[in-house]
């Protein structure tokens, strides 16, 4: 039995780890048909909830541990819960979402589909306000199997435990799949690999994804195999290592050299209003808040002995979509290879002396390789950090500019 706890409630280093509403639900998908009615066998476990808030961006609170470790099984169980005197009226969301664990797209997805009661009588109004002492009432389905299937796709695995993994993505692998990639991906390959060894995130045996990179950009990315590993990975995403040990870093090969050694980049972005599959720096209120800090390594010359690109290290303090390619982009320093952002210095490639001229025609997707990723174990609490050289297109190119005579 899970013990009375308060919404917000962390233990130890779990605080770092609390995952977002905002973060988290992108990544937590349920399709309601694919829910299944409970056991007979189904467990029930009862918390009392006290002082919980109805706000967009809610914390929620992670479980201890026995209730974790009960919530990454694959059995069904039914779970209840006990609003304890508050001051004002909560969402019957945020309750459920509080008193398990559960991110607030995955109680939303069960109130929906009728799994959800108030004192006994079956209510799908995930907004319903709630009284005190009202007795909730969650079932919770047996994960059901993912719709992608899995594929024998070979994976440069640089770690592997029973929570988590973390793969060296090649470009040209899209992370998971979507409309013109429903086969093929990065989530086909790892329900192949982690076979038998994934429970259920948001309900559906499949890897978490809490952080993606581009079809054509390179390089290391951790994925959940655990509904406990999913909630604190995406928690330290979330907060963007303001207050834990998260850090990304990529490397950029960009035309032209900033005019310093380093600087940062503090720029709103949001869809391009002429192109909605393409980023833009925005005022509007649909743009995001995102800051790319960036540092010059390396300056290379063409065949003039003019200045013509450089290798620059960018590191993330928010993870925008083409974050990185549209601030550099923004700087007037787009990167290599850059058919979306860098179209207009495509001509400056004539500058570069061979072999590199004749590399940089042949780099058919944007320069840019995540190189560094270092996060906390969501179970042991290590920090742990993984480097991953250029793969060997881009270092090609490096080596080529590096001798432009």
């Amino acid at each position: 039995m899970a013990r009375a706890r308060k919404l917000g409630e962390t233990r130890g280093r779990g605080a770092d780890a609390r995952a977002r509403k905002d973060a988290a639900a992108p990544d937590t998908e349920v399709d309601p048909g694919s829910q299944q009615p409970p056991s007979a066998a189904a467990r029930t476990s009862d918390v009392e909830l006290d002082g919980f808030e109805d706000a967009d961006d809610e914390v929620l609170g992670i479980p201890d541990a026995a209730a974790r470790e009960d919530d990454a099984t694959d059995a069904a169980r039914t779970v209840a819960a006990v609003v304890a005197a508050a001051e004002t009226r909560g969402r019957l969301d945020v309750a459920l979402a509080a008193a398990w664990g559960l991110s607030r797209a995955r109680v939303q997805a069960l109130v929906k589909a009728g799994h959800a009661r108030v004192d006994d009588r079956i209510v799908e109004d995930a907004s319903l306000r709630l009284s005190p002492g009202a007795r909730l009432t969650l079932d919770i389905p047996a994960p059901a199997d993912a719709t992608p299937a899995p594929e024998a796709i070979p994976l440069a695995i640089i770690h592997e435990d029973a929570e988590l993994v973390v793969v060296d993505k090649p470009a040209g692998l899209v992370v998971h799949p979507a409309p013109g990639n429903a086969s093929g991906t990065l989530v086909n390959a790892l329900l192949h690999h982690c076979r038998g060894q994934l429970s259920g995130i948001g309900g559906v045996r499949r890897p978490g994804i809490v952080h993606r990179l581009d079809k054509d950009t390179s390089g290391l990315l951790v994925v959940a195999k655990t509904n406990r590993a999913h909630q604190s990975l995406a928690g330290q995403f979330a907060d963007h290592g303001r207050t834990g040990s998260l850090e990304r870093r990529y490397l950029a090969i960009v035309w032209g050299v900033p005019a310093s050694s380093a600087g940062t980049v503090d720029a709103a972005l949001g869809r391009d209003p002429r192109n909605p599959m393409r980023r833009a720096v925005g005022r509007g209120a649909a743009a995001k808040h995102a800051v790319t800090h960036w540092r010059l390594l390396e300056r290379f010359a063409g065949a003039d002995g003019t200045a013509i690109a450089s290798l620059v290290e960018c590191r993330l303090e928010t993870g925008r979509t083409h974050q990185v390619r549209v601030h550099m982009a923004h700087l007037g320093h787009p990167l290599l290879g850059d058919a979306d952002y860098g179209a207009g210095f495509r001509t400056k490639s004539s500058k570069l002396a061979e072999p590199a001229r004749a590399l940089v025609a042949a780099l058919d997707r944007q320069a840019l390789h995540a190189a560094g990723l270092t996060f906390t174990h969501p179970v042991t609490e290590t920090v742990l950090s993984f480097e991953s050289p250029l793969p060997p297109d881009l270092a090609a190119v490096v080596e080529a500019l590096r001798k432009p005579d």
